[in-house]
């Protein structure tokens, strides 16, 4: 496999063994905008060149697809055994200012530079790279990759991976979800509830005020609500103080309304999120949301009978909460990741696995303050790291 992207690096005496195969990744520009096929297929041939026939898992417009592929046991077992996944898509560029191609991978100072280099192309590389050996392994138990599309928009994709998982019955025993961690086992993050809401009020010139109903100020009156939600989380609770944020935080990112200045705005829409702690009633939070909501439309009602308020979920992750006592924090110790009490406030698809009844803990290279921002990055010594972490694993399962 040729070597591509560019190295500024002369004093390391060896690279990763994954580098190849992660750079490649890194030059598939798979924002989530972005279909992720490319990628899928270039995956899916290199599968299909070692045996084993990968299970695709199309969108409904059929633009992006999931990958399932399970390396049987050396006597064909394909039930239990061990799921490595990763997410194939990568946040936006825009606006951001890097120093080198972000979909051209550049070495510079034993860091592999490009967009997904820690979130997080770098594990799905390790992984790869481990296919060849996986082929010709006799396995004691099953290994299965699983990957996913749109882990970045609200984790939509993993949903229906998760269901194949399921519904083939190949209950697995243990998930590695690779996220970056700095190769430390994570057991437990926050859920994510994502809440879109649209104010339909009604348009009137603004020296005709009594006559509209103003859309932005009662949208307002809900941002000014889930602040108090917010402010309540964070004074009263519940705490989990393995989080460095210890508390379920509440914010508004996204606000749109009106057309001009002298027109009162028949239309305000607002995006929020809530992270929450395990400790938190999820569905009793979204209703309190969607109670206010309602509290708000009766008010513009009594303006005009024609405003309305919607409320909708745009995206919904459950959090992860593995208890210390599992097997399968013991078990990805004991392939070499380091131990640790630290759960994170950011999200992954662990807890859709968990769901399902799989133990999960997240566990890959790289720093997550790398993730998202310029001129993103993962050292690599911690890529050598995950190598030796998925090489491990498969000596664990040797048969």
């Amino acid at each position: 496999m040729p070597s591509v992207g560019t190295t500024r690096e002369t004093s390391r005496p060896t690279q990763p063994a994954s580098l190849d195969w992660t750079r490649r990744l890194l030059q598939v520009d798979t924002t989530s905008r972005e279909t992720n096929l490319p990628l899928i297929d270039l995956v899916a041939d290199e599968l299909r060149a070692h045996g084993v026939e990968p299970v695709l898992v199309a969108n409904e417009d059929g633009t992006k697809a999931n990958l399932l592929a399970t390396f049987p046991a050396a006597d064909g077992t394909t039930t239990g055994g061990v799921v490595l996944s990763g997410h194939t898509d990568v946040v936006p560029v825009d606006g951001q200012d890097w120093s080198s191609g972000p979909f051209v991978p550049e070495i510079r100072d034993g860091r592999l530079y490009g967009r997904g280099t820690c979130d997080m192309k770098a594990f799905i590389g390790s992984v790869m790279t481990a296919v060849p050996r996986l082929s010709t392994t006799p396995l004691s138990e099953p290994v299965h990759l699983a990957f996913s599309y749109d882990e970045e928009v609200g984790c939509v994709g993993a949903v229906s991976l998760v269901d194949e998982i399921v519904e083939r019955g190949l209950r697995p025993r243990a998930c590695i979800v690779g996220e970056p961690t700095s190769m430390r086992v994570i057991r437990g993050h926050k859920s994510l509830t994502m809440i879109e809401v649209v104010f339909h009020g009604v348009a009137a010139h603004s020296s005709r005020t009594p006559h509209g109903v103003n859309a932005i100020e009662y949208a307002a009156q809900l941002v000014r609500f889930v602040r108090g939600v917010a402010d309540g989380f964070r004074a009263d609770g519940p705490f989990d103080e393995h989080y460095d944020v210890p508390f379920t935080t509440a914010t508004v990112n996204q606000i749109a309304g009106g057309i001009a200045v002298n027109t009162v705005p028949a239309e305000c829409s607002l995006t929020f999120e809530f992270r929450a702690v395990g400790a938190v009633d999820v569905d009793a939070t979204v209703e309190a949301f969607r109670a206010e909501a309602r509290r708000i439309e009766a008010a513009m009602r009594e303006e005009n009978p024609d405003a309305r308020v919607e409320v909708s979920i745009g995206a919904q992750a459950p959090g992860l909460d593995t208890a210390d006592d599992e097997d399968v924090i013991a078990f990805v110790t004991g392939l070499g990741a380091a131990a640790s009490e630290e759960k994170v406030a950011y999200g992954t698809e662990a807890g859709l696995f968990q769901r399902a009844g799989i133990p999960t803990v997240v566990c890959g290279p790289g720093d997550i303050a790398q993730a998202h921002a310029p001129d993103e990055f993962v050292a690599l010594e911690q890529i050598e790291r995950c190598d030796e972490l998925v090489d491990q694993l498969i000596s664990h399962l040797t048969a």
